[in-house]
């Protein structure tokens, strides 16, 4: 999960994100309009780590089921106010569902995982997901672990490494977008938004 530094900045800093990142709702992209593609109609997506509700809010404008969670109470207020999205306070490991998702949308919030919790993450989604589902994560690149000039703590990643720790979670990757971005530091990070389906022929770990 979060460390509690990591949640001590967002904590601080839960208004100032939101209007960097969600003043306008989700800023639509290739990968969001290809995510929702994959949905069937009213289908269940689960934004995990959802931060100010700005991507769940898009994902219920566009017809689905949301549910939302994060581990920060000021992000799920944010929340609230800006988009009337109504978030689960709680950490990635309270995830428990079985089969009960036809999206899990995890953008740029498992990174702030250790790389040693990472997969137990993984297979806690591959049990959520049904069989043949879809999911997205926004990761940071590079190696190694690390903080940020405001102290939050991020795990990077290969986009190879990625890949086969989603192939080892009985998931296929579909595709990749990589890039560079400043985030709400002011540091210009890589990153890669990798999108993937559960295996059918797996059943959960």
């Amino acid at each position: 999960m979060s460390d509690d530094e990591t949640l001590a900045v967002y904590a601080s800093a839960a208004g100032t994100y939101a209007n960097k990142f969600a003043a306008d709702g989700a800023r639509r992209n290739a990968e969001f309009d290809r995510f929702v593609g994959f949905m069937p109609p009213g289908g269940r997506v689960l934004d995990y780590g959802c931060g100010p509700g700005h991507w769940a809010a898009a994902f219920r404008d566009a017809g689905l089921n949301v549910d939302a969670t994060d581990a920060s109470p000021q992000m799920a207020a944010t929340a609230m106010e800006k988009f009337g999205i109504d978030v689960r306070v709680e950490p990635f490991e309270a995830l428990n569902a079985e089969a009960l998702y036809d999206g899990i949308w995890a953008h740029f919030s498992l990174l702030h995982a250790t790389r040693a919790e990472f997969p137990s993450h993984l297979a806690r989604i591959k049990r959520a997901v049904k069989p043949g589902g879809y999911i997205l994560l926004g990761l940071k690149l590079g190696t190694g672990e690390g903080r940020d000039r405001l102290g939050r703590f991020y795990t990077y990643y290969g986009q190879d490494e990625l890949s086969g720790l989603l192939t080892h979670a009985g998931f296929t990757p579909i595709h990749a977008r990589t890039g560079s971005e400043a985030g709400l530091s002011g540091e210009v990070s890589d990153f890669i938004l990798l999108t993937a389906h559960s295996n059918i022929d797996e059943a959960p770990a």
